[in-house]
This record gives C-alpha cells, sequence and structure tokens, in this order.
C-alpha cells in the first residue's frame, strides 16, 4: 500500500509543477498537475505567496502564479534533500 504524500512532498510538487512550466502556471493547471483540491491548494498557496517562494500576476486577463529565485533556490534545496534519501535508501 502507497503512503499518503508528506507536507513536503505536497509542496516539491507544487514547486515542480510551476518550474516546469518555465516558473509560470495558471492556478487551475497547477491543481491538477499537482493533483491537489481547490482548497488543499489555496491553503499551500497561501503560505507560499506570504514566504515569498511565488507571486501572482495578471496577464492578458489571466492570473498566473511565478516563481521568485527564493523559490527555485527552495526547489533546488529540495532536490538535494530527496537526492540524499534517495542515496541512502530512506
Amino acid at each position: 500500500m502507497e503512503r499518503k504524500r508528506s507536507r513536503t512532498d505536497i509542496i516539491h510538487d507544487i514547486m515542480m509543477s510551476i518550474q516546469n512550466k518555465n516558473g509560470r502556471i495558471k492556478p487551475t493547471h497547477l491543481m491538477y498537475k499537482a493533483n491537489l483540491s481547490y482548497n488543499q491548494m489555496n491553503s499551500y498557496l497561501e503560505e507560499l505567496l506570504e514566504k515569498e517562494f511565488i507571486e501572482k500576476t495578471i496577464e492578458k486577463k489571466s492570473n498566473y502564479l511565478l516563481m521568485t529565485d527564493k523559490g527555485f533556490n527552495f526547489t533546488q534545496k529540495i532536490r538535494e534533500m530527496k537526492d540524499f534519501e534517495k542515496t541512502f535508501g530512506l
């Protein structure tokens, strides 16, 4: 039986979904890519906006989420942690 995603796994999925779309994504697309409900997504986005890992913008009458430099650095550190865990079989 597969375990549920941890909070860190969910944040990693959100950040990677944004990064894989060249650092900007529409909120609805993010919700589907990160496999989150609307309420879950908003909860995590509030925190990520507060910590300045992402920012909101409006382009051509559409809302977008942009990853900041701080967000890119955070995503890199999470990736390094996951690689470290795999190295030791955790």
